[in-house]
């Protein structure tokens, strides 16, 4: 899912490497903007009428009461995952948004919390409308800057999955300068992935980047599923693999 920020009770190594696969949780020296970022003027256009109730994209579906439980490192440090896509709704410019809780914990104890919020158009993509995010600070949880929601102080809707994701699309994410400005390039839907939930074929592989956190974040995604694997690949030291899925009853 889209709000992992992940901060480890450790210090952070940076580190970076290119767009190349790479061994788990490597990187290299530099990170550098890869030669896909859009640059310029973003306007999306947002119609309410274009969009539908159910998010039911190939492979970024979100059936409400599913949970995704995923295991990782984030420099040394050992991190829980859990994203659970709730029955909440939030509407965001006049669009009913499905709310996915995202709780990051390391050694029993909650780092982070973020609420996020989607919605799926009739041509089914899948936007990123906004994220209310909190970091723990000196025992409590407070709310993050780059929270943003589309529509406020100029914040912008991205889009999180196209519906006919292809090789070589390019797609802001998310747009609230400075603080939020994700990119995503498809890379190809091939790969075979096996974690720890299991074995995956096709999987549709993206790459994401952003100026304000300087990394590239390897993501794998398989069909009926979603998110299956993330991996910093360059600019730090970081993997997360989906260890289990519980679906709604």
């Amino acid at each position: 899912m889209k709000a992992r920020r992940r901060y480890a009770l450790a210090p952070a190594l940076l580190a970076v490497a290119a767009f190349t696969p790479l061994a788990d949780g490597a990187g290299s020296s530099t990170p550098t903007p890869p030669s896909w970022v859009h640059h310029g003027k973003y306007a999306p256009v947002i119609d309410k009428a274009n969009f539908v109730a159910r998010i039911d994209n190939r492979y970024f579906p979100l059936e409400p009461g599913t949970v995704f439980r995923y295991r990782g490192l984030k420099d040394s440090a050992r991190q829980i995952d859990e994203v659970t896509v709730t029955h909440q709704v939030k509407r965001v410019l006049g669009i009913k948004c499905t709310v996915v809780r995202d709780v990051v914990s390391q050694a029993g104890k909650k780092l982070e919390l973020t609420y996020d919020w989607y919605a799926q158009d009739k041509q089914g993509n899948v936007w990123y409308m906004g994220e209310a995010a909190f970091d723990r600070q000196n025992g409590r949880f407070v709310r993050a800057k780059d929270s943003w929601e589309a529509g406020v102080k100029n914040a912008k809707p991205g889009i999180i999955m196209r519906g006919d994701a292809r090789p070589g699309d390019v797609y802001r994410q998310e747009y609230y300068p400075p603080d939020a400005l994700d990119q995503a390039h498809v890379g190809h839907a091939s790969a075979t992935v096996s974690v720890p939930a299991g074995t995956y074929k096709h999987a549709l592989v993206t790459d994401e980047w952003s100026p304000v956190e300087p990394q590239i974040e390897r993501k794998w995604y398989a069909a009926g599923v979603g998110e299956i694997k993330e991996k910093v690949t360059a600019g730090g030291h970081e993997v997360f693999r989906l260890a289990s899925v519980r679906h709604a009853p």
